[in-house]
């Protein structure tokens, strides 16, 4: 799996790095076919104080591209809400796949 990082406005300190990297763990962990991974974390310099701290995600897994943003007062609490986004879209992905390829499996015959 390929990660990308990457700030706007903002530097990814080894803390923040550690903890976005630990979250997209669960993401892998569901569905071992996330080919490259691309997260965006910004400040944006609004005058209201909520939805300031943004994450975005691009996953690219085998046959599918995924993208979800999330906005909160806190950074940390954005990336929760991001990857709980991401591995809601990947499990679904997870489960079309599979029943995709379980359909001709109940075909029977009979004469």
């Amino acid at each position: 799996m390929n990660l990308t990082i990457s700030g706007h406005h903002l530097e990814v300190t080894p803390a923040l790095r550690s903890y976005v990297t630990t979250k997209l763990d669960r993401i892998s962990r569901h569905f071992d076919q996330v080919v490259d991974v691309k997260v965006l974390l910004t400040v944006e310099k609004q005058k209201e104080k909520e939805r300031r701290q943004r994450a975005e995600c691009n996953i690219h897994v085998k046959g599918n591209d995924m993208f979800a943003e999330s906005s909160h007062e806190d950074l940390y609490a954005a990336v929760d809400e991001l990857v709980d986004k991401l591995d809601r879209q990947v499990v679904r992905h997870k489960d079309r796949l599979q029943q995709h390829n379980h359909v001709g499996a109940k075909r029977v015959t009979v004469m």
